[in-house]
């Protein structure tokens, strides 16, 4: 079963939310896998993490069960014993052989808000967003050391929804996601500390809307 949900109090900074999510279907008396790995958990498959300081309107679980359970069945049980703040979007059956949503996603949706103001004294109006042809970040490590990134490629599509919000579609690089505070940065020509999980730029908000998967032709369409 793929489990689209959400958490209604932002709990997915929580440290005990996956934790929570666990216990949730091992108390459900649904006939679960074992996990590969410890056989007194359940195997379950997972959409790609946050970033520290992100929100997210949709996050993704699989779990495999080894009966055909109903839709209807399966939400019931799950909710039971659900953690505090899970709240189911959709349930869908999926066959066994098909990737799970871990392999399956391929590009982030994200929308972007906040006071863009304070980068206008350099020149960089939102409006100029489209104008842009390369992200280059600047990235400083440790020991400061600076030096550069092309993440150009990271970014499918953008729109400037308006004065204050932006939306991206973003796709890993070489296998690895870039998170969109990066393409932020590189617009406004801020530094990016590399070492620093934490990073984010004052007065905006990342949250990521859903995950997409691509077809043959090279669309995105949302999982």
């Amino acid at each position: 079963m793929r489990i689209v949900f959400r958490w209604q109090d932002n709990q997915t900074e929580h440290p005990y939310a996956l934790r929570g999510i666990k216990r949730m279907v091992l108390d459900s008396g649904l006939p679960y896998e074992p996990s590969k790995f410890v056989s007194s958990l359940p195997r379950l498959a997972y959409g790609p993490a946050l970033a520290k300081g992100q929100r997210a309107e949709r996050e993704y679980l699989d779990i495999y069960l080894l009966e055909n359970r109903d839709e209807k069945d399966v939400r019931q049980a799950l909710m039971q014993t659900a953690p505090k703040g899970f709240e189911i979007v959709q349930l869908t059956r999926v066959p066994y052989p098909l990737p799970s949503v871990q392999n399956l996603a391929a590009a982030a949706r994200y929308r972007v808000k906040g006071d863009f103001s304070p980068f206008v004294s350099s020149g960089r109006k939102l409006e100029t967003w489209n104008e842009k042809r390369d992200f280059i970040v600047t990235l400083r490590d440790t020991d400061n050391t600076v030096r550069e990134r092309n993440i150009t490629q990271g970014l499918v599509k953008s729109c400037v929804c308006a004065p204050d919000e932006i939306e991206l579609l973003l796709a890993p690089i070489s296998g690895q996601w870039v998170n969109p505070q990066w393409f932020i940065a590189a617009w406004a020509g801020l530094e990016v500390p590399l070492q620093d999980e934490n990073f984010a730029v004052a007065g905006l908000v990342f949250i990521r809307q859903e995950l997409c998967w691509r077809d043959s032709q090279g669309e995105f369409h949302p999982i």
